[in-house]
């Protein structure tokens, strides 16, 4: 097999990706226009994610990020069971 036809095979599915992730922004950019990005913190399942930040909506600061102060669903049926 040809090494140029073998480089492109593998790189292929990369670029595809970014050109498709890239057509999608831009119809986004000219619908919606501008959006923050920024982390965003989910307490139900305390896990952080990258996300548009409206305009009155702080963005996720990790300094303040206290890992035991979300709603863990293991921890809540074992409390739930040494009550009753």
């Amino acid at each position: 097999m040809d090494p140029y036809l073998l480089v492109l095979l593998i790189l292929s599915p990369f670029v595809v990706t970014f050109a498709y992730a890239g057509i999608h922004e831009l119809l986004r950019l000219r619908s919606e226009g501008r959006t923050t990005y920024g982390l965003v913190f989910d307490e139900e399942t305390g896990t952080s994610y990258v996300t548009g930040i409206s305009e009155g909506e702080e963005p996720f600061d990790p300094e303040d990020f206290d890992p035991s102060d979300y709603n863990d669903p293991d921890r809540s049926e074992t409390e739930d069971e040494s009550k009753s």
